[in-house]
């Protein structure tokens, strides 16, 4: 599964492209804690114009706008390019494994499932790793990043439940976050989500057996897919109701979410003690830092399914290497 990374064919590719998408994403991060202090300087900027008119010219308005419009422009091209990149470099990645497969494959042919290991799982393999992998890797480095910046911009203000605590800006974020992350588990829990996801695929799987069969066995009747379609039916309607319940509670955190950094700063709002320009900027770093551990702790499904894809070809490619063994001892 590594003989990307092992195989000179591929070591340009492999670590010279790791090189690139890592130090592209960090760039990119870069430029996002950048676009956090434009936001700083240009709502300073919109509340000094507002206390006193004409204090600053349209000039230096336009010019503060097209900063903001060259490190967008960067961010832009960069993340295209990323995103291009990354899809050839993991297609390669599984061309490398593919290629491998192909060459022992008189050996592999004899283990159980093993097209679906060269075709199915391989590819699954490589679009997990491109919808997941670099912005899992993003989410990392943004909250490596703007957890310190969150924490220097609250030093000296009061926020609510913590007082006057220098960490209780970064503190909060981490509650809310975790708080509402257990939320949606323990409901998705007594709704059981994954019982009725499973009885759903079980129903459809029948079903769908059972059409393949009556396509050859003419003693099929309509009555008997009618039965098992309604069992369909059934499993269907009943999950419509729980997600029902499931996205009323979602949906109510995402949106209370929203207000959550302002509810931690009221007292410094009302208090006064900090510009519009800080407000925006401790908003802007305490929903990075938020969103970058709610992408991780929602991301845990797809991470242990890429571990389960990952478990099924090593334990494929282990088969393959055992008999190998076995042939050169015969």
């Amino acid at each position: 599964m590594f003989k990307f990374f092992t195989q000179k064919k591929w070591q340009l590719w492999s670590w010279f492209g790791s090189f690139i998408i890592l130090s592209s994403l960090w760039v990119q991060v870069k430029i996002d804690v950048k676009i956090n202090e434009w936001f700083g300087q240009f709502y300073d900027m919109i509340q000094k114009a507002l206390a006193a008119p004409n204090s600053i010219t349209i000039e230096e308005y336009w010019a503060s706008l097209l900063s903001f419009i060259t490190l967008a422009g960067i961010y832009v091209a960069l993340a295209t390019v990323v995103a291009f990149f990354t899809a050839h470099y993991l297609f390669r990645w599984r061309t490398a494994m593919i290629e491998w497969y192909h060459s022992v494959y008189d050996k592999a042919r004899k283990i159980e499932g093993a097209s679906q290991r060269v075709q199915e799982d391989t590819i699954k393999f490589s679009r997990i790793m491109e919808g997941l992998g670099t912005s899992f890797i993003e989410a990392i480095m943004m909250l490596i990043e703007f957890t310190p910046i969150l924490f220097g911009l609250s030093i000296g203000i009061p926020i609510l439940f913590f007082g006057d605590w220098n960490y209780g800006l970064v503190t909060g974020a981490f509650i809310w976050t975790i708080g509402g992350t257990l939320f949606l588990i323990i409901l998705g829990s007594i709704l059981r989500l994954v019982g009725v996801e499973y009885d759903l695929q079980k129903n459809e799987a029948s079903y769908r057996k059972l059409l393949v069969i009556a396509e050859d066995d003419v003693t099929i009747r309509p009555k008997n897919l009618d039965e098992l379609f309604n069992d369909v039916r059934k499993i269907h309607f009943k999950s419509y109701i729980r997600y029902f319940y499931f996205n009323l509670g979602r949906i109510t955190y995402l949106q209370a979410n929203v207000l959550s950094a302002y509810v931690f700063l009221a007292p410094a709002i009302v208090a006064g003690v900090v510009t519009l320009g800080v407000m925006q900027q401790i908003i802007r770093a305490f929903g990075r830092v938020e969103g970058s551990m709610q992408y991780i702790f929602r991301s845990w499904p797809t991470i242990i399914e890429l571990a389960s894809v990952y478990k099924r070809l090593k334990e494929f490619e282990s088969k393959i290497n055992s008999s190998e063994v076995i042939a050169e001892k015969d």
